[in-house]
């Protein structure tokens, strides 16, 4: 796959666009970045945390409010029930909550089993 590369300015100065005329289309400057403070960010408010394992997943145990995880794909759906209980129990938000159901379990199971470990706790 070919790396993305930012639009460029054309070179060439014969060119209406690259001498500025009016009403041509205006070129990429500096101007046109993206905030900052947004970048990374969700559109819920959260930034992601992608998530391998259990232990992983107690790094964001006192940035629960920031940040949110995403299981990553190749994680067992044994693994990835046992990382969406944890989640539950301390309080992270899952991004891909039902990546395991269709393996193996379906929706209804899982989120019944999450309330469960939610009123358990």
């Amino acid at each position: 796959m070919a790396a993305l590369r930012p639009p460029m300015k054309p070179e060439i100065v014969k060119k209406r666009v690259c001498r500025r005329f009016k009403s041509q289309i205006l070129t990429p400057s500096i101007g046109y970045g993206n905030n900052k403070k947004a970048k990374h960010m969700l559109s819920s408010g959260f930034q992601e945390f992608l998530v391998h394992n259990i232990k992983e997943l107690e790094v964001l145990l006192m940035c629960n409010k920031s940040y949110c995880t995403e299981i990553a794909h190749n994680v067992s759906s044994k693994n990835h029930r046992a990382i969406v209980e944890r989640a539950a129990q301390i309080a992270i938000r899952v991004t891909n909550l039902w990546g395991c159901a269709s393996k193996k379990m379906n929706r209804q199971t899982v989120y019944v089993h999450i309330v469960y470990v939610l009123i358990k706790t």
